[in-house]
């Protein structure tokens, strides 16, 4: 279940306090009247199913909160309660389907915004990449993978792109657009800085290099391994289910894809560099239309099971 943390103006806490009791999904009602000092006004709060959130949260925005008060949403991890069961069985769907399109927005703006720390992260699994193509060592790859921030970013452009929300299309398409260049730039760098200092050398990169090649060698499984990634690291945000994206992370080639293009520039290959820079774009175009394509389809069969239950739901009138 979500636990719900409502600021309401004065004049709006009792028309929150009717809403809330008229959702089947939502229960643990509570109003503390003039407790909000900053915006000043009541509190409500309550738990609500998580299948029930998202027209809730339109419902209450609608009422203008978000203006005069504020919506905080929390995950409560344990309810012990007869009535919150009650709650979850009367929403429609399974809480592990439920597509909140607040709290997947919200998560993926904070993961694809432009900062320091999104790139100081780009480059250094970049680097790391680099590191892993040079020496054939796919536990190097994998590690990159898994420190690489750009799923966010993905993921950003595609709610971006169904929710039609142009604010944040663009700031995850200048998340990917800077991000990428400028952790290949650094992995550049700092491999002629490495063969400079003797570390590095072009002969590195001639052999067959059996475990690492793949990255600069696109063919038809890489759209279908970015696809099917791409689907998966949908579900696990949508679904909150953080286990199933570190799968997702380290089956997808974008970050040593760029790393490849970095050390086989500054090494001179410019052929596997080329290789490598088509599996990057590959990847990245794969999991995009995978991402938006999920949502599409979890949207329609979302609405599709609000629908069914409320047409199999008993009426109540006169009871």
């Amino acid at each position: 279940m979500l636990h719900l943390r409502i600021v309401a103006p004065a004049d709006r806490s009792a028309d929150v306090v009717e809403l809330l009791g008229s959702e089947p999904g939502a229960t643990n009602v509570l109003l503390m009247r003039g407790a909000a000092v900053e915006p000043e006004g009541d509190v409500v709060m309550c738990d609500v199913a998580r299948e029930a959130a998202h027209p809730l949260l339109a419902r209450l925005r609608a009422l203008g909160l978000t203006e005069r008060g504020s919506i905080a949403v929390e995950q409560v991890d344990m309810a012990l309660s007869r009535v919150a069961d009650r709650a979850e069985e009367a929403a429609p769907g399974h809480p592990a389907d439920a597509l909140v399109w607040e709290e997947v927005t919200v998560r993926t703006s904070e993961e694809s915004a432009l900062s320091a720390t999104f790139l100081a992260f780009m480059c250094i699994a970049t680097m790391i990449a680099g590191v892993g193509v040079l020496l054939d060592q796919p536990i190097l790859v994998v590690g990159a993978m898994v420190v690489g921030p750009e799923f966010g970013a993905v993921a950003g452009l595609c709610v971006a792109l169904v929710r039609r929300q142009s604010a944040l299309a663009g700031r995850s398409a200048r998340a990917l657009l800077v991000g990428f260049p400028v952790g290949i730039a650094v992995t550049v760098l700092a491999t002629l800085l490495g063969r400079a200092a003797g570390l590095v050398e072009p002969s590195m990169l001639d052999g067959s290099h059996p475990l690492t090649a793949f990255v600069s060698r696109p063919d038809a499984f890489s759209f279908v391994v970015a696809f099917l990634a791409g689907v998966a690291g949908m579900l696990s945000l949508t679904s909150a289910k953080s286990g199933a994206l570190i799968g997702v992370l380290i089956s997808v080639t974008t970050i040593p894809a760029a790393g490849y293009v970095g050390v086989a520039f500054a090494l001179g290959h410019l052929a596997p560099a080329g290789g490598a820079a088509l599996q990057l774009t590959i990847n990245l175009c794969s999991m995009l239309v995978a991402g938006v394509c999920t949502l599409l389809v979890q949207g329609r069969l979302w609405q599709y099971a609000r629908g069914r239950r409320s047409r199999h739901r008993p009426s109540t009138v006169g009871a």
